[in-house]
């Protein structure tokens, strides 16, 4: 069976790039007379072909002289049991310990004699490992990156000796707050699912983890239909594929007596954890309903109304100008050293919350405000509002593109949570549909009178009962 081909993108964009239209041109060049619009038009391609094992190659070229490729797999955390919790990143570690053809120093050597820059990640859902390089060493990144993957060595000495590395690093995020209150938030919102686990697992699964359970994880998960090869900068994609084919064209996409993991549905438990330790100066509230899942047509109402309440942090300038209502009764007040509302989106559901860093004397008065944010989210958004939070979105969707790097993990995350990539030119356009009561109508669904899931760390005596908290989450309107 042909390898199948297909690409992302508008018709005017490959337009642009045949004729090298000046509109192109002058982004390459830097000017400033590209109007947002044209900056859209004139985005690459990302061109997708599918290997005959179900492997998924992406690319968008650039034009730059330096590139990021990197192979992005669905599994993480969530896919993991009580038992082997912390699996995924104790993999992460031993990555770059060595491969069956190159011993650690050997690895280490051909990284650098290229000025290339090896990393890796692991979240809930995702595991991504990705190497920054110039445009002429891709091969060899391809290279190095199916040896990693494919034939870790996984010696017994190396994982005794990352035991002790990886309760390190987990002692240093006990230490901090605020990834403690996130971690927290999610193991009461989902607590007896998946999605309730630690990306890092517990203490005594890292002291208990074995050679086996690692090797049962890889070949369970690394499968070539969960992971996609994606790269961005100077790449050709036909080579890329090309590549993709040699080094990764082997990879099983059979499972063992077609045991295929299904992942169990993750429901949403209202409910809160509370952590009081009055010897830290600032405590770390986090509020959060139940979201959106990645795929859901509700996510970018939500992106947007997350948008209009924004964020705040003491370094900002702006005091009582500040374009954020919350902001705004931030600074004046002084009721929180910063506040962020996020969404995290899984596959089929999502956490929409607001997390705040204050002192022990404000936060009744924070979580007061925070939830009154949100109640007029559901009722009472303004036009002005919504078109603040549209520009805002915008300009955080795209300045986080400011790189290869964050453009190929961009690539890599979009093939896998929808299948495709979203070019910038539709993400702006179902931006620019949403409406006030479009925003009210998705809010109030998330939202409006639901149980919420709370966490406190640090002085929270002050920390509002949960019931309070739950009367909060509606108004009594006549």
């Amino acid at each position: 069976m042909a390898a199948s081909v297909c690409r992302v993108g508008s018709t005017v964009g490959r337009a642009l790039v045949k004729t090298r239209n000046p509109v192109l041109l002058s982004l390459r060049r830097g000017q400033a007379s590209v109007s947002y619009a044209q900056s859209l038009l004139g985005a690459p391609d990302t061109q997708l072909t599918s290997l005959e094992n179900g492997l998924r190659v992406a690319s968008e070229e650039t034009g730059h002289s330096t590139c990021t490729v990197g192979l992005w797999i669905s599994t993480g955390s969530r896919y993991e049991t009580e038992k082997n919790n912390g699996a995924g990143f104790f993999l992460e570690h031993m990555a770059f310990k060595g491969t069956k053809k190159h011993p650690q120093t050997a690895l280490e050597q051909q990284v650098e004699s290229m000025g290339a820059h090896l990393s890796a990640y692991t979240s809930r859902e995702h595991t991504a490992y990705y190497m920054k390089t110039l445009a002429k060493d891709l091969p060899k990144a391809v290279e190095l990156l199916s040896e990693v993957v494919q034939s870790c060595s996984l010696s017994e000495a190396e994982i005794e000796q990352q035991r002790g590395v990886v309760l390190r690093e987990l002692q240093e995020v006990e230490g901090n707050q605020q990834e403690v209150c996130l971690d927290l938030l999610h193991a009461t919102a989902f607590q007896g699912t998946p999605l309730g686990q630690s990306v890092l697992g517990p203490t005594n699964n890292v002291g208990s983890l074995t050679r086996q359970d690692l090797v049962q994880y890889m070949e369970s998960h690394y499968k070539a239909p969960r992971m996609v090869l994606a790269a961005a900068g100077g790449v050709n994609h036909d080579e890329l594929v090309s590549l993709a084919k040699s080094h990764f064209g082997s990879v099983s996409f059979e499972y063992e007596g077609d045991a295929i993991p299904v992942l169990a549905p993750c429901r949403f438990t209202g409910s809160e954890i509370r952590m009081r330790d009055d010897e830290v100066p600032l405590a770390h509230i986090a509020i959060a309903v139940e979201g959106a899942a990645a795929a859901s047509p509700d996510i970018i109402p939500l992106m947007v109304a997350n948008a209009t309440i924004g964020s705040y942090d003491l370094t900002y300038g702006g005091g009582k100008n500040l374009s954020s209502r919350l902001a705004r009764l931030a600074a004046e007040e002084n009721l929180c050293h910063s506040f962020q509302a996020f969404h995290s989106s899984y596959s089929d559901t999502g956490l929409l919350g607001i997390h705040f860093v204050t002192d022990k004397h404000n936060i009744e008065d924070m979580m007061h405000w925070s939830q009154n944010a949100w109640m007029n989210l559901c009722t009472t958004v303004t036009e002005s509002d919504v078109a603040r939070g549209k520009v805002a979105l915008k300009a955080s969707l795209i300045g986080q593109l400011n790189g290869t790097t964050p453009i190929c993990d961009d690539i890599g995350r979009h093939i896998l949570n929808y299948g495709r990539r979203i070019p910038l030119a539709e993400w702006d356009a179902r931006i620019n549909a949403v409406t006030p009561r479009m925003v009210r109508d998705v809010c109030s669904k998330y939202i409006y009178d639901k149980c919420p899931a709370v966490v406190g760390v640090g002085p929270i005596e002050q920390l509002p009962d949960y019931n309070r908290v739950r009367s909060a989450m509606y108004w009594l309107r006549f």
